[in-house]
């Protein structure tokens, strides 16, 4: 390709599909894509594994004492041609997406050595540029002078809607009024965090999808990519 590589940033709230579009938009520019979600959901699989987190109780020390032993890679699936997570060499993606690591992600993710560890190999990722990154602090964090900032939103209604939906294809049994319990709660502890909280980047361009299909969605984020390629 001979036209100039930049960084996509995508920030957003839980489940506006920032995943499914970052994923889309790397495949048409042949882009790498860095789902940092996964690698907070991966240190939370992991806490939870080793009994640091559950319902009733986080040993936050123990965590953040166990970090060095967290090593996240992403590898290609032959069969779907998209960057899965690895933890330690094992391929955790599917494990990854319940909604019980959901109930735990936005408290590990709000612990400032977590955010500093995973900061600092996010950054090392973009170092060659064409990459497409999505998360809740790229454009403010990790990629501040990132080409081009999205910042995606939607009620918390349609998003749970959508959440819930996706569980259910994959044969989670859980209830709608669960996952808007955990939307809401994911929302208020991303956006209060001390460290790096949600917020829009001032030169993030807002994308609110409530009421657009998903191909809507992609056309309007490619275009915008298009520009900003043909700019730098």
């Amino acid at each position: 390709m001979g036209e100039k590589q930049i960084i996509i940033a995508i920030d957003g709230h839980s489940s506006t599909g920032k995943s499914t579009v970052a994923k889309q938009l790397a495949k048409a520019l042949e882009y790498i894509y860095v789902d940092t979600g996964a690698m907070y959901r991966a240190v939370s699989l992991y806490a939870m594994r080793n009994g640091f987190i559950d319902e009733s109780h986080f040993d936050q020390k123990a965590l953040e004492n166990n970090l060095d032993k967290i090593y996240l890679k992403f590898k290609i699936n032959p069969q779907t041609g998209l960057a899965e997570v690895l933890l330690n060499d094992e391929n955790i993606e599917r494990q990854i997406r319940t909604l019980e690591v959901s109930r735990h992600v936005s408290k590990i993710a709000a612990v400032s050595k977590v955010r500093k560890k995973l900061v600092e190999q996010q950054q090392k990722m973009g170092e060659d540029k064409g990459i497409v990154m999505d998360g809740r602090d790229i454009g403010t964090v990790v990629f501040p002078n990132a080409e081009l900032k999205l910042f995606m939103t939607a009620t918390a209604k349609d998003r749970a809607e959508r959440r819930f939906l996706e569980l259910n294809e994959r044969g989670e049994n859980v209830t709608y009024e669960d996952v808007l319990k955990n939307v809401v709660n994911r929302d208020h502890i991303d956006s209060t965090r001390k460290d790096s909280p949600l917020r829009k980047a001032e030169d993030a361009i807002k994308i609110d999808n409530s009421n657009l299909t998903l191909q809507q969605q992609f056309e309007q984020i490619l275009k915008l990519a298009k520009e900003t390629i043909a700019k730098a």
